[in-house]
C-alpha cells in the first residue's frame, strides 16, 4: 500500500542529480551520436536539440531518424514510438500507489522526465519504504540534461563517436539496471517473475516484431505477479 508522499525538497533534488551523473555521462555519449546521426540524416541543429529535449526517449528518436525523409509516414511513427515507449505504461502504473496523492498536474510534471534508470533506482527505495520522489525528479533531471547536451555536441563532435556500442558503452546502463535489481528483494516468488518475464522477452525479440519484446516480457512478468500474491507480512 502506498503512503503520500513527503514534499520534495531542494536538497534531496539536488543529491539525486548528483547520484545520478555517472550514469548520466554515458547517455551523454548516446545523445553525441544521435545528433550526429540526425544532421546526416537531413534535421537541423535546432530541430535535433528541440527533438530531444521535448522527447527524451532515445531509443524511439533513433527509430524516428529510419523513418525520416521528405515524406513522413506519420501513422507508422506513431505506432513505432508508441510501442518502444510502451514500457513507461508500466512504469506509471508500478509508482502509482505513491503518486496517487499528488496533485494530478505535479504528478505529471514529475513524470515528464521518468525514465529507465531513475525509475528503477526510486523503485528500489519505495521497496523498502523510502520516497523514492528524489530520485525521480532529480536523477531525471540529470539523464535529461545529459541528453540534451550530448545532442547539441553531436552536432559538432559526433563523429568523434560514431558508434559506441562498439566501445561496449551500451552496455552501462543495462549494467546499472541490473545492480538495481539485484538490490531489490529477493526471493522464489521475485525470481521465478524474473526468469518467466525473461525467457518471454527472448521469444518476443525472435518470433515477435521489433521492439515488441520489452512490452511482452514485462507483462508477462507482471500477470505472474498478479497471480501469485506477495505473501503479507506477519
Amino acid at each position: 500500500m502506498g503512503k503520500p508522499h513527503p514534499a520534495l525538497t531542494y536538497q534531496a533534488t539536488w543529491f539525486a542529480f548528483k547520484e545520478m551523473l555517472p550514469v548520466a555521462a554515458f547517455v551523454a555519449i548516446f545523445g553525441l551520436a544521435f545528433g550526429l546521426a540526425a544532421v546526416q540524416t537531413g534535421l537541423d541543429g535546432l530541430s535535433t536539440v528541440l527533438m530531444s529535449a521535448a522527447v527524451f526517449a532515445g531509443a524511439s528518436q533513433f527509430a524516428t531518424l529510419e523513418l525520416w525523409g521528405e515524406h513522413v509516414p506519420l501513422v507508422p511513427l506513431i505506432a513505432t514510438v508508441f510501442f518502444i515507449n510502451a514500457r513507461h505504461i508500466l512504469m506509471g502504473a508500478s509508482v502509482y500507489p505513491w503518486f496517487k496523492d499528488i496533485p494530478l498536474r505535479q504528478r505529471y510534471q514529475y513524470l515528464l522526465v521518468i525514465s529507465d534508470a531513475n525509475w528503477a533506482k526510486a523503485m528500489i527505495k519505495y521497496n523498502h519504504g523510502k520516497s523514492g520522489l528524489a530520485d525521480i525528479v532529480g536523477g531525471g533531471l540529470a539523464l535529461w540534461l545529459m541528453w540534451v547536451v550530448g545532442t547539441w555536441l553531436g552536432l559538432y563532435f559526433g563523429y568523434l563517436i560514431q558508434n559506441p556500442r562498439a566501445l561496449g558503452l551500451d552496455m552501462v546502463m543495462y549494467c546499472f539496471l541490473l545492480t538495481m535489481v539485484l538490490s531489490g528483494p529477493k526471493d522464489l516468488r521475485i525470481v521465478i517473475i524474473w526468469l518467466v518475464s525473461a525467457l518471454v522477452a527472448v521469444l518476443a525479440y525472435w518470433y515477435l516484431p521489433e521492439n515488441m519484446h520489452v512490452v511482452v516480457g514485462a507483462l508477462a512478468g507482471g500477470l505472474v505477479g498478479l497471480f501469485w500474491k506477495e505473501r503479507a507480512a506477519t
